[in-house]
């Protein structure tokens, strides 16, 4: 059967939303702290675009911003000036990994998705939407800003922020997980979550194993990240970062390494059934007879799924090669059912490919469907 042309190398966008004071510069912040040695390009808050590197200090951009004049990024720019801004970060010598929006505390997130979808920017791939709440304030932020339960409706993911200071963190956990549709739901404090939840963090140095994780960094203990109205999180006089191991401890992962082909009507099963708490799923499929010339990249973020083929690499063993990052996950359990997704059919059905092509898409098919 005929299968979809293998595409160049795209870097992913991931927009980054949430409603003033939720915490979504301290999030940013953290990543470009502890992004594993990956290269981030971001549009920020109500500005244009600027170049980071990724071990550098949010609060150290200066005067490297660009106004975008009235503010509201989904409002001061259409379609094709947010390509002007995305093609500044998209050139291949900066070497930028991923590409983050820090969207306006009042953007409204579904404009700025569908803007990425109709990007014709063959450079970047939307990568998923990620709201950030602050669970101290979410009753009163519903309150006020009621379409709040539609943002989270869209969302891919949603980090639950500033549980240190929530009362009642439990309950507004249950409450956000209640109103989102198949997203992952992340607790945090001072926007602290696994930068591999929403991109692959580079190698720092040769390792065996292409899929592992990067070691984080410990914080300095010394160091102050700024909330968006200016202070400090740890203004408090509670210091956030006096704490030992690395944050992807409080997480379960899961590798699997098959020789042999996964069947795509079996791992489709699986991957509609995943539970909640499993928060991302990476790495490369081999579906055997349905595509010999091609692997699957495959890149979950909570409901978002997309699928890229690309050649296999000459020379190189055909393996399926994912990891799952989740909390409260049945790690064994999964594995039995990904196990259960291995093949060894000698021959391709013609239809047994549909599932997985629907999630590589175009920006027509993706138009039409921005989850």
């Amino acid at each position: 059967m005929s299968q979809p042309s293998p595409k160049p190398q795209q870097i992913p966008v991931v927009v980054l939303a949430g409603f003033l004071g939720s915490g979504k510069t301290t999030l940013l912040n953290h990543l470009l702290h502890r992004s594993g040695g990956s290269r981030i390009g971001a549009l920020v808050n109500d500005f244009g675009a600027i170049e980071i590197d990724a071990m550098a200090v949010a609060g150290a951009l200066g005067d490297s911003t660009v106004s975008l004049g009235n503010g509201c990024l989904c409002c001061a720019v259409d379609a094709s000036e947010l390509d002007q801004y995305l093609e500044r970060l998209a050139q291949p010598s900066l070497g930028i990994d991923v590409i983050v929006i820090e969207a306006s505390g009042l953007a409204e997130p579904q404009e700025l998705v569908r803007m990425l979808l109709a990007s014709e920017h063959p450079g970047v791939v939307y990568g998923g939407l990620v709201e950030v709440v602050d669970a101290a304030e979410f009753d009163d932020t519903r309150a006020r800003h009621p379409e709040i339960d539609r943002h989270l409706a869209l969302a891919d993911l949603v980090v639950v922020n500033k549980l240190d200071r929530a009362a009642d963190g439990e309950r507004v956990l249950g409450l956000v997980r209640s109103l989102v549709d198949r997203a992952a739901v992340v607790p945090a404090s001072y926007g602290r979550i696994d930068p591999e939840f929403l991109f692959d963090c580079r190698p720092g140095e040769e390792r065996i194993g292409q899929l592992s994780f990067d070691d984080l960094h410990e914080d300095d203990p010394r160091e102050d990240h700024p909330c968006e109205d200016g202070r400090t999180e740890g203004d408090s006089g509670d210091h956030p970062h006096h704490h030992a191991g690395h944050l992807h401890a409080a997480y379960d992962s899961l590798s699997f390494v098959s020789p042999d082909p996964l069947d795509p009507r079996r791992l489709m099963t699986f991957l509609d059934s995943r539970p909640e708490g499993l928060y991302r799923i990476k790495g490369y499929v081999d579906f055997g007879p349905y595509d010999v010339r091609n692997r699957y990249a495959v890149h979950a973020v909570g409901r978002f799924l997309r699928f890229y083929p690309e050649p296999w690499p000459a020379g190189g063993e055909r393996l399926t090669q994912l990891v799952l990052i989740g909390s409260g996950i049945d790690a064994p359990a999964l594995g039995k059912e990904l196990e259960a997704c291995r093949s060894e059919a000698p021959h391709a059905d013609d239809h047994g490919m549909w599932g997985v092509l629907r999630y590589v898409r175009g920006p027509e098919e993706d138009l039409a469907d921005p989850a």
